[in-house]
């Protein structure tokens, strides 16, 4: 099973999302988000650890094509705007082929959701449902985070997108 969960903020996608493998010992969780020292961020954090089983492994790196290589069980990844903000800043920003780039780096991450040995679900964002950001730097996120959710996207055998707590599988 390959599964990509998608959804707005706050929609119930990452519970969903491990709801899928609720009953599982042998799961490694994938945080690959920057680390970042804030409050608000620092209490989602503790609230999502406090839902996983005890069982489950948690790797915080934004190297998730290299876990699921290397992943006996389930891997479940949450999430790829997080993900994607990683692999901006280490390409920079600012970079004038950041699209190619990034999506290289999807290509190589849905080549991996294909090959892993264990069940994979993944959690995104959707971002290109609102309102156009106002500055450039949002828009160009919404830009690759749709780009690399079709990509993965295309690397599942399902996706379901998360609103108000209710599972839509598309």
């Amino acid at each position: 099973m390959r599964t990509l969960v998608t959804g707005g903020v706050r929609s119930g996608k990452s519970t969903h999302a491990e709801g899928l493998l609720a009953g599982r010992a042998d799961v490694t969780y994938v945080a690959p988000g920057p680390l970042r020292d804030d409050a608000d961020w620092a209490e989602r954090v503790a609230a999502h650890r406090a839902r996983r089983p005890e069982s489950w492994t948690t790797e915080e790196t934004a190297d998730v094509a290299g876990v699921l290589a290397e992943a006996d069980g389930d891997v479940l990844v949450d999430c790829l705007g997080t993900w994607l903000t990683a692999v901006c800043d280490e390409l920079g920003w600012q970079r004038g082929d950041l699209a190619d780039a990034v999506g290289e780096r999807a290509d190589e991450l849905a080549a991996a959701v294909r090959q892993a040995r264990g069940d994979v679900v993944l959690v995104t964002n959707e971002v290109g449902m609102g309102i156009v950001p106002n500055h450039r730097s949002g828009r160009v996120f919404r830009d690759l985070l749709g780009t690399v959710n079709q990509r993965v996207a295309a690397a599942c055998d399902d996706v379901v997108l998360v609103v108000a707590g209710r599972a839509l599988h598309l």
